[in-house]
């Protein structure tokens, strides 16, 4: 089984997905941040490194995806295949980032690779506003993510919401304002429920 936890940059996915796979007993896996060879030049010239980096990911992404498909395990997956095309590099496109010439190949070879896999059993999204991404990038202090442009969130927020409308797979949306599953056992008890009922039918 497949569940994949989507969401803006400070959303809570890293944070959920380890919560989760204690709580099932389920495989996680993780975005690589740490080890992306990309991340800290893209954060310093966008212009320069945002196709190699969305290539990066869809590359690691794919990766993860095929062996997902391969495994009889349960997996969770601390962001998607689908956030890297359908927000993220078309947020670059959009905002001037990204060459239409990039942009249309990296669609084609995203196409190519969709026509391969399927949607995740469970689809969670963290809904969160700009305000609390904010909040949450400075509490975890990374120096890259410092200087994240304020219109560039908005940009990718405003993305996930024409996304999120619009998928077909099974979804559980969570506030992430509201719902600090983190520091408080009853909103992550709420959510756990909701997730027990989605894949299990219990109520």
């Amino acid at each position: 089984m497949h569940i994949a936890v989507a969401g803006n940059i400070g959303s809570g996915k890293t944070t959920l997905t380890r919560m989760l796979a204690k709580r099932y007993g389920w495989t996680p896996r993780y975005e690589p941040v740490d080890v992306n060879p990309y991340l800290a030049d893209f954060y310093e010239d966008m212009n320069r490194w945002s196709f190699n980096l969305q290539v990066y990911f869809l590359n690691k992404r794919f990766r993860d995806v095929v062996e997902i498909s391969k495994t009889q395990d349960t997996i969770i997956q601390d962001r998607t295949i689908f956030e890297d095309a359908r927000i993220f590099a078309p947020n670059l496109y959009e905002q001037g980032y990204m060459s239409e010439r990039d942009f249309k190949n990296y669609s084609e070879l995203f196409d190519l690779m969709m026509s391969l896999v399927g949607l995740p059993d469970l689809m969670i999204y963290i809904r969160s506003s700009i305000p609390n991404l904010i909040a949450q990038i400075s509490k975890r202090g990374r120096d890259y993510e410092q200087s994240i442009r304020i219109d560039y969130l908005t940009g990718l927020n405003n993305r996930y919401e024409e996304w999120i409308k619009g998928y077909e797979g099974k979804l559980l949306i969570i506030n992430g304002d509201e719902t600090k599953f983190e520091a408080n056992p009853h909103d992550f008890m709420r959510v756990t429920e909701q997730i027990d009922s989605l894949l299990y039918g219990l109520f």
